[in-house]
């Protein structure tokens, strides 16, 4: 991959699919990238954590394959499980020949890849090159971080019944975390790390005006600059992300607004605020806000 060969040249890939990274995140995606190791980022919701990966698939033309962690995942979930259904119904075939058969021929065919369902890092491994994006890590419990943990120093699983998958190429690997609960260090160890803040306001409109090409400047302006400001203020449960502000400004140009008004953003504050306490906030703000 030609973009491999500098940080600025993975940065203009990513340029082109819409994801404007700054110099510190091109650079450790970059080395992450060369170095073949899984990169960890952690930071608040909604500073573009999720949409690295995307931009990463998109950019380098390959499947994102999302493995989605909550509480109660375990490897069986993110690996691969066996279709029982189907297993039966080959079983019954079987027996309706009516032919002798042999036992141990029969158990052997129960068990190759016409009944393995892949899950996303068995997918991830057989299919790669692939982005293997391992969402909110931290939401899965310690067990299953350290499963995942020598998928990622190995590329590797072993299938009993089938014997090892490694993958020829590893894939390129991004693991998130809201930081809900701290990651082991012997995960950490295994990847580069990067913390994402939330951009400042030059780079948010440039990210929004990327993505939303179509919203007036006029818009994007004045949402980037409330987005920003309900941010650093703090006043919010959940301060909005860059998603939120884009949503806004979507659902503003959707109205056919070319720029904000109390009308149009009191109707659309859904789309900035995710909470009723924020909402009542940000609408008692919005005269200050809209008229600032």
């Amino acid at each position: 991959m030609s973009s491999l060969d500098s940080v600025e040249g993975l940065r203009s890939r990513l340029g082109e699919v819409g994801y404007l990274a700054d110099d510190g995140l091109a650079t450790v995606a970059h080395l992450a990238m060369a170095m073949q190791r899984p990169l960890l980022l952690e930071g608040e919701p909604g500073t573009g954590k999720t949409a690295l990966a995307e931009a990463l698939a998109e950019s380098f033309e390959l499947p994102l394959i999302r493995l989605q962690c909550y509480e109660g995942i375990d490897a069986s979930q993110a690996l691969y499980d066996w279709d029982f259904t189907r297993q039966i119904l080959h079983l019954r075939t079987l027996e309706a020949t009516g032919g002798a058969v042999d036992p141990k021929a029969v158990e052997e065919s129960l068990f190759d890849d016409r009944f393995l369902m892949s899950r996303p890092v068995l997918r991830a491994l057989r299919e790669s090159p692939a982005v293997l994006l391992v969402d909110e890590i931290d939401r899965a419990d310690d067990e299953f971080e350290a499963f995942l943990l020598e998928v990622l120093s190995t590329y590797q699983v072993s299938i009993p019944e089938l014997g090892t998958v490694r993958a020829v190429e590893p894939p390129i690997v991004i693991l998130t975390s809201n930081r809900t609960r701290d990651l082991h260090d012997a995960l950490r160890r295994r990847c580069l790390y990067h913390w994402l803040e939330h951009p400042d306001i030059e780079r948010e409109t440039a990210i929004v005006r990327a993505r939303l090409p179509q919203a007036s400047a006029a818009l994007t302006d004045r949402v980037v600059r409330i987005a920003q400001r309900l941010r650093h203020e703090g006043v919010l449960m959940k301060p909005p992300g860059v998603a939120e502000t884009l949503d806004w400004v979507r659902a503003l140009h959707e109205l056919g607004r070319t720029d904000v008004d109390l009308a149009s953003a009191s109707a659309t504050i859904g789309a900035l605020c995710k909470y009723r306490e924020d909402t009542d906030r940000v609408r008692s703000l919005l005269p200050e806000l809209v008229g600032g």
